[in-house]
Protein backbone atom coordinates (compact mmCIF):
# COMPACT_ATOMS: atom_id res chain seq x y z
CA UNK A 1 0.00 0.00 0.00
CA UNK A 2 1.24 3.46 -0.82
CA UNK A 3 2.04 5.59 1.73
CA UNK A 4 2.03 9.43 1.38
CA UNK A 5 3.32 12.21 3.51
CA UNK A 6 4.39 15.40 3.79
CA UNK A 7 8.39 15.84 5.83
CA UNK A 8 7.96 18.11 8.59
CA UNK A 9 9.91 21.52 7.70
CA UNK A 10 13.04 22.69 9.57
CA UNK A 11 11.55 25.96 9.90
CA UNK A 12 8.61 28.12 9.17
CA UNK A 13 7.96 31.60 7.91
CA UNK A 14 4.34 32.29 9.07
CA UNK A 15 4.55 35.25 10.99
CA UNK A 16 3.41 35.25 14.67
CA UNK A 17 1.68 37.66 16.93
CA UNK A 18 3.43 40.42 18.42
CA UNK A 19 5.66 39.62 20.74
CA UNK A 20 7.46 42.07 23.75
CA UNK A 21 11.00 40.74 24.06
CA UNK A 22 13.47 42.29 25.76
CA UNK A 23 17.26 42.72 23.97
CA UNK A 24 20.67 41.50 26.09
CA UNK A 25 23.20 42.05 23.52
CA UNK A 26 24.29 42.30 19.69
CA UNK A 27 25.37 39.14 17.42
CA UNK A 28 28.85 39.90 15.37
CA UNK A 29 26.06 40.70 12.28
CA UNK A 30 24.80 43.61 14.56
CA UNK A 31 21.56 42.22 14.98
CA UNK A 32 20.15 42.06 18.72
CA UNK A 33 19.78 38.69 20.48
CA UNK A 34 16.45 38.29 22.79
CA UNK A 35 15.41 35.04 24.56
CA UNK A 36 11.77 33.46 23.67
CA UNK A 37 10.14 30.62 24.75
CA UNK A 38 13.55 28.78 25.08
CA UNK A 39 15.38 30.30 21.98
CA UNK A 40 17.39 32.60 20.57
CA UNK A 41 15.63 35.69 18.73
CA UNK A 42 17.39 37.49 16.40
CA UNK A 43 16.43 41.18 15.89
CA UNK A 44 18.13 42.97 13.61
CA UNK A 45 17.89 47.10 14.08
CA UNK A 46 17.17 46.71 18.08
CA UNK A 47 20.07 47.00 20.57
CA UNK A 48 20.84 45.94 24.25
CA UNK A 49 18.73 47.02 26.84
CA UNK A 50 15.58 48.24 24.57
CA UNK A 51 12.59 46.58 25.21
CA UNK A 52 10.36 46.09 21.62
CA UNK A 53 7.81 44.84 19.81
CA UNK A 54 8.73 42.35 17.27
CA UNK A 55 6.82 39.57 14.81
CA UNK A 56 8.47 36.54 14.43
CA UNK A 57 9.28 36.17 11.01
CA UNK A 58 11.48 32.71 10.38
CA UNK A 59 11.30 29.63 13.33
CA UNK A 60 14.04 27.13 13.60
CA UNK A 61 14.67 24.71 15.61
CA UNK A 62 16.95 26.32 18.12
CA UNK A 63 16.71 30.04 17.18
CA UNK A 64 13.92 32.38 15.37
CA UNK A 65 14.21 35.53 13.31
CA UNK A 66 12.18 39.05 14.41
CA UNK A 67 11.05 42.09 12.76
CA UNK A 68 10.90 44.61 14.94
CA UNK A 69 8.07 47.00 15.15
CA UNK A 70 8.29 49.31 17.95
CA UNK A 71 10.69 50.35 20.56
CA UNK A 72 8.72 50.27 23.68
CA UNK A 73 12.15 51.36 25.37
CA UNK A 74 15.08 52.93 23.65
CA UNK A 75 18.99 52.39 24.15
CA UNK A 76 21.11 55.36 25.41
CA UNK A 77 23.22 54.69 22.78
CA UNK A 78 20.72 54.96 19.73
CA UNK A 79 21.13 57.66 17.65
CA UNK A 80 18.92 58.80 14.44
CA UNK A 81 20.41 57.33 11.01
CA UNK A 82 21.89 60.06 9.01
CA UNK A 83 20.75 58.75 5.64
CA UNK A 84 17.60 59.10 4.10
CA UNK A 85 17.70 55.71 2.82
CA UNK A 86 18.34 53.97 5.95
CA UNK A 87 15.03 52.17 6.16
CA UNK A 88 15.43 50.99 2.73
CA UNK A 89 18.95 50.41 1.54
CA UNK A 90 20.51 47.11 2.57
CA UNK A 91 24.13 49.13 3.18
CA UNK A 92 24.46 50.73 6.62
CA UNK A 93 22.88 48.46 8.89
CA UNK A 94 24.37 50.12 12.20
CA UNK A 95 23.44 53.55 11.65
CA UNK A 96 21.32 54.03 14.57
CA UNK A 97 24.17 52.85 16.94
CA UNK A 98 26.34 55.47 18.31
CA UNK A 99 30.22 54.81 16.35
CA UNK A 100 31.91 54.36 19.92
CA UNK A 101 29.85 51.77 20.26
CA UNK A 102 30.10 50.53 16.72
CA UNK A 103 33.71 49.82 17.90
CA UNK A 104 33.31 48.47 20.98
CA UNK A 105 30.82 46.09 19.46
CA UNK A 106 33.14 45.02 16.78
CA UNK A 107 36.21 44.77 18.96
CA UNK A 108 33.93 42.39 21.25
CA UNK A 109 32.68 40.20 18.65
CA UNK A 110 36.34 39.55 17.48
CA UNK A 111 37.92 38.50 20.25
CA UNK A 112 34.54 36.73 21.59
CA UNK A 113 34.83 34.85 17.95
CA UNK A 114 38.75 34.24 18.42
CA UNK A 115 38.04 32.58 21.88
CA UNK A 116 34.82 30.43 20.84
CA UNK A 117 36.02 29.36 17.59
CA UNK A 118 40.05 28.97 17.63
CA UNK A 119 40.08 28.62 21.51
CA UNK A 120 42.63 31.56 21.73
CA UNK A 121 43.62 34.80 23.18
CA UNK A 122 45.76 36.96 21.64
CA UNK A 123 48.72 38.09 24.10
CA UNK A 124 48.14 41.94 22.92
CA UNK A 125 45.18 43.45 21.76
CA UNK A 126 46.13 46.30 20.11
CA UNK A 127 43.92 49.77 19.56
CA UNK A 128 41.63 49.90 16.75
CA UNK A 129 42.64 51.79 13.28
CA UNK A 130 39.99 54.07 13.09
CA UNK A 131 39.04 57.08 11.08
CA UNK A 132 36.02 59.25 8.96
CA UNK A 133 32.91 58.12 9.82
CA UNK A 134 30.85 59.76 6.82
CA UNK A 135 32.16 60.14 2.91
CA UNK A 136 34.86 57.79 3.18
CA UNK A 137 34.01 55.45 0.58
CA UNK A 138 36.28 55.92 -2.26
CA UNK A 139 34.86 53.65 -4.92
CA UNK A 140 30.89 52.11 -4.86
CA UNK A 141 28.75 49.81 -7.35
CA UNK A 142 25.36 50.93 -8.12
CA UNK A 143 22.86 49.11 -9.61
CA UNK A 144 20.17 50.13 -12.28
CA UNK A 145 16.98 48.48 -13.11
CA UNK A 146 14.81 49.21 -16.16
CA UNK A 147 10.65 49.55 -15.56
CA UNK A 148 9.16 48.05 -19.15
CA UNK A 149 6.17 50.03 -17.65
CA UNK A 150 7.20 53.78 -17.30
CA UNK A 151 10.32 52.91 -19.11
CA UNK A 152 12.83 54.80 -16.41
CA UNK A 153 15.60 53.19 -14.80
CA UNK A 154 16.64 53.19 -11.20
CA UNK A 155 19.92 53.90 -9.72
CA UNK A 156 20.85 53.18 -6.76
CA UNK A 157 21.40 50.43 -3.78
CA UNK A 158 19.84 47.31 -3.89
CA UNK A 159 17.67 46.37 -0.85
CA UNK A 160 18.47 44.36 2.10
CA UNK A 161 18.11 40.93 1.34
CA UNK A 162 16.11 41.71 -1.65
CA UNK A 163 17.11 41.95 -5.61
CA UNK A 164 15.14 45.14 -5.59
CA UNK A 165 16.98 48.48 -6.55
CA UNK A 166 16.30 51.41 -4.01
CA UNK A 167 16.01 55.00 -5.68
CA UNK A 168 18.97 56.65 -3.70
CA UNK A 169 19.70 60.68 -4.42
CA UNK A 170 22.42 60.66 -2.32
CA UNK A 171 24.79 58.46 0.05
CA UNK A 172 26.83 59.59 3.54
CA UNK A 173 29.38 57.07 3.35
CA UNK A 174 30.63 57.76 -0.32
CA UNK A 175 33.28 60.20 -0.78
CA UNK A 176 31.39 63.69 -1.22
CA UNK A 177 32.46 64.09 -5.48
CA UNK A 178 30.78 60.83 -5.53
CA UNK A 179 27.70 61.36 -3.80
CA UNK A 180 26.84 64.18 -5.14
CA UNK A 181 27.11 62.71 -8.55
CA UNK A 182 24.41 60.11 -8.02
CA UNK A 183 21.41 62.72 -8.84
CA UNK A 184 22.41 63.77 -12.32
CA UNK A 185 23.73 61.09 -13.53
CA UNK A 186 20.22 59.81 -12.57
CA UNK A 187 19.32 61.90 -14.97
CA UNK A 188 21.59 61.31 -18.23
CA UNK A 189 21.30 57.80 -17.81
CA UNK A 190 17.28 58.36 -17.93
CA UNK A 191 18.14 60.61 -21.09
CA UNK A 192 19.82 57.29 -23.23
CA UNK A 193 18.05 55.64 -25.69
CA UNK A 194 20.03 52.93 -24.81
CA UNK A 195 18.95 52.94 -21.10
CA UNK A 196 17.47 49.39 -20.94
CA UNK A 197 21.13 48.05 -22.40
CA UNK A 198 22.76 49.58 -18.85
CA UNK A 199 24.51 47.32 -16.36
CA UNK A 200 25.52 48.44 -12.88
CA UNK A 201 27.74 51.36 -12.49
CA UNK A 202 30.51 51.74 -11.09
CA UNK A 203 31.82 55.24 -8.88
CA UNK A 204 35.79 56.25 -7.83
CA UNK A 205 37.31 58.63 -6.11
CA UNK A 206 41.56 58.74 -6.29
CA UNK A 207 44.26 60.12 -6.84
CA UNK A 208 44.20 61.26 -10.58
CA UNK A 209 39.97 62.58 -9.95
CA UNK A 210 36.54 60.94 -10.13
CA UNK A 211 35.71 58.08 -12.48
CA UNK A 212 32.54 57.00 -13.04
CA UNK A 213 32.23 53.80 -15.47
CA UNK A 214 29.40 52.42 -17.50
CA UNK A 215 28.26 49.14 -17.52
CA UNK A 216 26.51 48.69 -21.50
CA UNK A 217 25.46 45.05 -22.32
CA UNK A 218 25.05 46.58 -25.91
CA UNK A 219 27.15 49.17 -28.01
CA UNK A 220 26.44 53.23 -27.76
CA UNK A 221 25.01 54.76 -30.09
CA UNK A 222 26.67 58.22 -31.07
CA UNK A 223 24.26 60.44 -29.73
CA UNK A 224 24.37 58.89 -26.09
CA UNK A 225 27.82 58.52 -26.26
CA UNK A 226 27.68 62.54 -26.58
CA UNK A 227 25.21 62.98 -24.09
CA UNK A 228 27.78 60.96 -21.48
CA UNK A 229 30.61 62.78 -23.02
CA UNK A 230 29.18 66.00 -22.26
CA UNK A 231 28.01 65.08 -18.70
CA UNK A 232 31.44 64.25 -17.74
CA UNK A 233 32.98 67.57 -19.14
CA UNK A 234 30.34 69.66 -17.09
CA UNK A 235 30.77 67.69 -14.22
CA UNK A 236 34.92 67.44 -14.33
CA UNK A 237 34.94 63.80 -13.95
CA UNK A 238 36.45 61.05 -16.04
CA UNK A 239 33.80 58.67 -18.22
CA UNK A 240 34.92 55.18 -19.17
CA UNK A 241 32.04 52.93 -20.94
CA UNK A 242 32.49 48.92 -20.05
CA UNK A 243 31.62 46.67 -22.49
CA UNK A 244 29.82 42.81 -22.37
CA UNK A 245 33.75 41.62 -22.57
CA UNK A 246 34.83 43.93 -20.16
CA UNK A 247 36.97 46.11 -23.03
CA UNK A 248 37.10 49.56 -21.79
CA UNK A 249 36.01 52.73 -23.64
CA UNK A 250 37.30 56.11 -22.32
CA UNK A 251 34.89 58.64 -23.53
CA UNK A 252 36.02 61.44 -21.69
CA UNK A 253 39.44 62.13 -19.54
CA UNK A 254 42.87 61.00 -19.72
CA UNK A 255 43.16 57.18 -21.37
CA UNK A 256 44.74 55.97 -17.66
CA UNK A 257 43.72 53.83 -14.92
CA UNK A 258 42.38 55.10 -11.88
CA UNK A 259 45.68 55.07 -9.41
CA UNK A 260 45.93 55.77 -5.35
CA UNK A 261 49.25 56.07 -4.00
CA UNK A 262 50.98 55.00 -0.67
CA UNK A 263 53.91 56.07 1.49
CA UNK A 264 53.62 59.06 -0.88
CA UNK A 265 55.95 57.77 -3.76
CA UNK A 266 53.89 54.11 -4.22
CA UNK A 267 51.66 54.54 -7.23
CA UNK A 268 48.93 51.58 -7.51
CA UNK A 269 46.66 52.07 -10.97
CA UNK A 270 44.01 49.05 -10.99
CA UNK A 271 41.09 48.39 -13.41
CA UNK A 272 37.69 49.31 -12.87
CA UNK A 273 36.25 45.97 -11.56
CA UNK A 274 38.93 44.53 -9.92
CA UNK A 275 38.77 44.96 -6.27
CA UNK A 276 41.09 47.99 -4.13
CA UNK A 277 40.26 48.52 -0.50
CA UNK A 278 37.06 50.93 -0.72
CA UNK A 279 38.68 52.93 2.91
CA UNK A 280 41.54 54.95 1.26
CA UNK A 281 42.75 56.24 5.00
CA UNK A 282 41.90 52.92 6.50
CA UNK A 283 44.39 51.32 4.14
CA UNK A 284 47.15 53.54 4.65
CA UNK A 285 46.95 53.06 8.39
CA UNK A 286 46.23 48.96 7.78
CA UNK A 287 49.53 48.97 5.14
CA UNK A 288 51.67 50.69 7.49
CA UNK A 289 51.23 48.46 10.89
CA UNK A 290 51.49 45.47 8.63
CA UNK A 291 54.60 46.27 7.30
CA UNK A 292 55.37 48.02 10.85
CA UNK A 293 54.48 44.38 12.57
CA UNK A 294 56.38 42.23 10.50
CA UNK A 295 59.70 44.17 10.82
CA UNK A 296 61.21 42.81 7.69
CA UNK A 297 64.82 43.31 6.50
CA UNK A 298 66.92 43.41 3.16
CA UNK A 299 67.83 39.75 3.25
CA UNK A 300 64.44 38.04 4.17
CA UNK A 301 62.19 36.48 1.78
CA UNK A 302 58.63 37.56 2.21
CA UNK A 303 55.30 36.19 0.69
CA UNK A 304 52.36 37.81 0.04
CA UNK A 305 48.90 35.90 -0.72
CA UNK A 306 46.00 37.28 -2.36
CA UNK A 307 48.61 40.33 -3.11
CA UNK A 308 45.74 41.97 -5.96
CA UNK A 309 47.84 44.50 -7.54
CA UNK A 310 50.25 44.99 -4.77
CA UNK A 311 48.79 46.94 -2.08
CA UNK A 312 51.02 45.05 0.63
CA UNK A 313 53.72 44.35 -2.01
CA UNK A 314 55.41 47.42 -3.01
CA UNK A 315 55.16 48.58 0.68
CA UNK A 316 57.17 45.63 1.76
CA UNK A 317 59.49 45.91 -1.05
CA UNK A 318 60.61 49.24 -0.06
CA UNK A 319 62.35 47.05 2.76
CA UNK A 320 65.01 45.85 0.33
CA UNK A 321 63.52 42.17 0.64
CA UNK A 322 63.00 40.06 -1.58
CA UNK A 323 59.29 39.91 -1.97
CA UNK A 324 56.33 37.65 -4.00
CA UNK A 325 53.40 38.49 -4.51
CA UNK A 326 50.59 35.25 -5.47
CA UNK A 327 47.14 36.50 -6.77
CA UNK A 328 44.44 34.38 -8.26
CA UNK A 329 43.00 37.07 -10.69
CA UNK A 330 45.19 37.68 -13.83
CA UNK A 331 44.48 41.09 -14.62
CA UNK A 332 45.87 42.08 -11.01
CA UNK A 333 48.68 40.08 -11.53
CA UNK A 334 49.59 41.76 -14.39
CA UNK A 335 48.37 44.89 -13.40
CA UNK A 336 50.56 44.75 -9.99
CA UNK A 337 53.68 43.97 -12.40
CA UNK A 338 53.34 46.95 -13.97
CA UNK A 339 52.96 48.89 -10.56
CA UNK A 340 56.07 47.61 -9.26
CA UNK A 341 57.91 48.65 -12.35
CA UNK A 342 56.41 52.37 -12.35
CA UNK A 343 57.82 52.33 -9.11
CA UNK A 344 61.03 51.26 -10.09
CA UNK A 345 61.11 48.54 -7.37
CA UNK A 346 63.12 44.83 -9.10
CA UNK A 347 62.96 42.38 -6.40
CA UNK A 348 59.59 41.76 -6.36
CA UNK A 349 58.09 39.01 -8.55
CA UNK A 350 54.44 38.15 -8.88
CA UNK A 351 52.83 35.13 -9.81
CA UNK A 352 48.98 33.74 -10.79
CA UNK A 353 47.87 30.88 -9.21
CA UNK A 354 44.90 29.33 -8.04
CA UNK A 355 45.22 29.44 -4.35
CA UNK A 356 42.69 26.96 -3.01
CA UNK A 357 44.23 24.40 -5.53
CA UNK A 358 47.58 22.22 -4.85
CA UNK A 359 50.46 24.10 -4.71
CA UNK A 360 52.95 21.81 -4.52
CA UNK A 361 54.21 22.45 -8.03
CA UNK A 362 54.66 26.14 -7.94
CA UNK A 363 58.18 27.42 -8.38
CA UNK A 364 56.87 30.13 -5.76
CA UNK A 365 56.12 28.03 -2.99
CA UNK A 366 59.27 27.35 -0.55
CA UNK A 367 60.64 28.21 2.50
CA UNK A 368 60.01 32.40 3.50
CA UNK A 369 60.79 34.55 6.61
CA UNK A 370 57.59 36.38 6.75
CA UNK A 371 54.12 35.60 5.32
CA UNK A 372 51.37 38.06 4.60
CA UNK A 373 47.61 37.10 4.03
CA UNK A 374 45.18 39.41 2.56
CA UNK A 375 42.18 36.68 1.77
CA UNK A 376 38.67 37.17 0.78
CA UNK A 377 35.87 36.28 2.95
CA UNK A 378 36.10 32.25 1.99
CA UNK A 379 39.95 32.70 4.08
CA UNK A 380 43.33 31.25 3.41
CA UNK A 381 42.53 27.80 4.77
CA UNK A 382 43.62 25.68 1.39
CA UNK A 383 46.77 27.77 1.81
CA UNK A 384 47.69 27.55 4.99
CA UNK A 385 47.69 23.52 4.76
CA UNK A 386 51.30 24.21 2.90
CA UNK A 387 52.72 25.50 6.10
CA UNK A 388 55.42 23.29 6.53
CA UNK A 389 56.99 24.12 3.02
CA UNK A 390 56.67 27.71 3.82
CA UNK A 391 58.01 27.98 7.55
CA UNK A 392 57.71 31.62 8.18
CA UNK A 393 59.08 33.06 11.11
CA UNK A 394 56.16 36.10 11.42
CA UNK A 395 52.59 35.65 9.97
CA UNK A 396 50.22 38.98 9.10
CA UNK A 397 47.07 37.96 8.12
CA UNK A 398 44.63 40.72 7.48
CA UNK A 399 41.27 39.66 7.18
CA UNK A 400 37.36 40.88 6.52
CA UNK A 401 36.07 37.80 7.93
CA UNK A 402 36.38 37.31 11.92
CA UNK A 403 34.82 33.44 11.71
CA UNK A 404 37.30 32.47 8.36
CA UNK A 405 40.29 34.09 10.54
CA UNK A 406 39.17 32.36 14.01
CA UNK A 407 38.87 29.02 12.12
CA UNK A 408 42.07 29.57 9.57
CA UNK A 409 43.45 29.95 13.03
CA UNK A 410 43.62 26.23 13.93
CA UNK A 411 46.45 24.80 11.40
CA UNK A 412 48.47 27.68 12.27
CA UNK A 413 48.29 26.59 15.94
CA UNK A 414 48.88 23.32 15.73
CA UNK A 415 52.31 24.07 14.03
CA UNK A 416 53.66 25.98 16.97
CA UNK A 417 52.06 29.49 16.03
CA UNK A 418 51.01 31.61 18.90
CA UNK A 419 48.87 34.56 18.32
CA UNK A 420 50.98 37.47 19.57
CA UNK A 421 48.58 40.51 18.49
CA UNK A 422 45.23 41.35 17.38
CA UNK A 423 43.09 44.28 16.33
CA UNK A 424 40.43 45.48 15.06
CA UNK A 425 40.14 47.66 11.56
CA UNK A 426 37.45 49.67 11.09
CA UNK A 427 36.69 49.94 7.41
CA UNK A 428 33.50 49.97 7.32
CA UNK A 429 31.76 52.41 9.62
CA UNK A 430 27.93 52.24 10.37
CA UNK A 431 27.78 48.81 9.09
CA UNK A 432 28.23 45.58 11.06
CA UNK A 433 30.95 44.44 9.15
CA UNK A 434 34.17 43.75 11.20
CA UNK A 435 37.87 43.65 9.80
CA UNK A 436 41.12 42.57 11.77
CA UNK A 437 44.38 42.29 11.51
CA UNK A 438 46.98 39.31 13.78
CA UNK A 439 50.31 38.70 13.91
CA UNK A 440 51.17 34.69 14.47
CA UNK A 441 54.60 34.20 15.83
CA UNK A 442 56.75 30.61 15.49
CA UNK A 443 57.26 29.89 19.21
Amino acid sequence: MAQFFKAKPNSSKQLSPKVLLEVTRLDHLGAGIAQHQGKVVFIPGALPGEKVTVQLTEQKKRHSRAKLLKLESSSPDRVAPKCAHYDECGGCDLQHLTLAQQRSHKELALVSLMAKLSHTEAETLVPAITGEQWAYRRRARLATYYNQENKKTTLGFRAQSSKEVINISSCPVLATPLSALISPLSKVLNQLSGRRALGHVELIDVDNGQFVVVRMTKDLSEKDSQKLTQFAKVHGINLIVQGNEGELLVLEGPKELPFYTLNGELKLSFTPGNFVQVNGEINRAMVEQAVQWLQVKADERVLDLFCGVGNFSLPLAKSGAEVIGVEGVPEMVKQARENAANSGLNNVSFFHTDLSADLSEEPWLGKVDKLLLDPARAGAFESLQWLKKMKPKAIVYVSCDPSSLARDSEPLLKHGYKLKRLGLIDMFPQTHHIEAMALFELS
